[in-house]
């Protein structure tokens, strides 16, 4: 027999993998795949992860993400996704820089894996949301797992969404 707990924990893991599937087959302005996901559904990575973000808080004087980082200390589950970096070949400007190349040089981030990122991650929270599961899209958790290497050398950019399984949503009414 299971208590609520360990159903509660159960269900975060669930969700966390549909998430994923829904983060992976999300529509691609390119239709290329360059997303890259990860899950902290552990308690010593959540523990690097909270640490991390109390670091980047101190050091940048960002007191929003030490609340991030308070917010998913009790998270059962975290989904990351992040995007690899691969300029479109468009030129199209998107970026604010006027050729692919000179964002290649300058090492930005092309306007497209931003786009890709953000359906993947709306679909990611939006399998969360219809099991009713409470969630935050938090760039914070993204930013931490960049500083953390937790992806390869070619992701730029990441999101991260905890879940929560309580009485009262924790990424809701939130102080700084």
């Amino acid at each position: 027999m299971k208590n609520s707990s360990e159903l509660e924990q159960q269900a975060a893991g669930q969700a966390l993998a549909l998430m994923a599937a829904a983060a992976r087959t999300a529509p691609k302005t390119r239709g290329i795949d360059n997303i890259r996901i990860v899950a902290v559904d552990d308690a010593g990575s959540r523990l690097r992860l909270v640490s991390k973000m109390k670091e980047i808080a101190q050091a940048e004087n960002r007191p929003g993400l030490e609340r991030d980082a308070n917010n998913i200390a009790a998270s059962p589950a975290i989904l990351v996704v992040g995007v690899e970096s691969n300029p479109a070949g468009l030129n199209c400007g998107f970026c604010g820089y006027p050729t692919c190349e000179a964002l290649e040089s300058a090492d930005g981030v092309c306007a497209f894996n931003s786009m890709d990122l953000g359906i993947a991650t709306a679909s990611a929270a939006g399998v969360a949301a219809t099991l009713h599961l409470d969630n935050r899209v938090m760039f914070s958790i993204g930013r931490a797992c960049l500083d953390l290497n937790v992806f390869d050398g070619r992701v730029k950019q990441a999101l991260g969404i905890p879940l929560s399984v309580t009485g009262k949503n924790p990424f809701f009414d939130r102080r700084t």
